[in-house]
């Protein structure tokens, strides 16, 4: 079991003082890895970022241009992920997002701890706790809202993750929500590869694709399942 005391280890700022943009949070995410490998809070190999989504995120239609006689393909995203606890939402109501992000710390020797900047959860707060409050269960969803959850290490994530913010931008150009204040987060080899991580494709993009089953079991297991090894995905 997590103590008090290694909660407020001092890993990641305060919540007041952490680099926040609203719906930006895997600009958010990485602004938190970056602090921690900037001021050695903790080891890298401790973190790991986890993207939430799922297989209905996206719908694809064909839409006809005729003045241009060409045929454009349109990426429309679809809100499939509901996550409670969100300090966005109004009463035991969820929150649906298209894709949420969220930082996960294995504290050796006694669990995880997941960081999410948007919860009116503690934070940082208990996995099995936030996977209980926060995540809850798909049994009685429909299935198009049941959640995936990619989980790529943090040092990965820092050195690959890209975004142009063009999935913030209205077809007219005009920002949806206002971006964050510093240049977007790019590579030497990509402007833009925000899509891979939001992938629930286990051949797409990096680190391990967990149902929510899976990831529940392997994360916060029950007593009786903890000595039995980690779940695979």
């Amino acid at each position: 079991m997590i103590s008090r005391s290694e909660m407020h280890n001092g890993v990641t700022p305060a919540i007041g003082d952490c680099v926040y943009t609203s719906c930006y949070c895997e600009e958010n995410v990485w602004k938190l890895c970056d602090f921690v490998r900037r001021e050695q809070t903790a080891p890298l190999d401790q973190l790991d970022v986890v993207f939430i989504s799922n297989e209905n995120r996206t719908v694809r239609t064909l839409e006809n241009v005729e003045n241009l006689r060409l045929i454009k393909l349109m990426v429309l995203y679809v809100l499939q992920v509901p996550l409670w606890e969100q300090k966005s939402g109004q009463g035991e109501e969820p929150v649906i997002w298209d894709y949420h992000v969220v930082l996960l710390q294995t504290v050796p020797q006694s669990g995880y701890l997941i960081y999410d900047l948007d919860s009116e959860l503690p934070f940082p707060c208990h996995a099995n706790i936030y996977i209980h409050k926060a995540l809850r269960s798909d049994q009685n969803l429909k299935p198009q809202y049941h959640r995936k959850l990619r989980v790529i290490p943090a040092n990965d994530f820092l050195s690959r993750f890209s975004s142009d913010r063009s999935h913030m931008k209205n077809s007219d150009g005009t920002w949806k929500m206002p971006p964050p204040p510093y240049p977007p987060i790019s590579t030497a080899e990509c402007q833009t590869n925000l899509e891979d991580f939001i992938s629930v494709s286990p051949f797409v993009g990096w680190g391990v694709v967990y149902s929510l089953q899976s990831f529940t079991h392997r994360y916060s297991p029950s007593p009786a399942s903890s000595s039995a090894g980690p779940a695979h995905p």
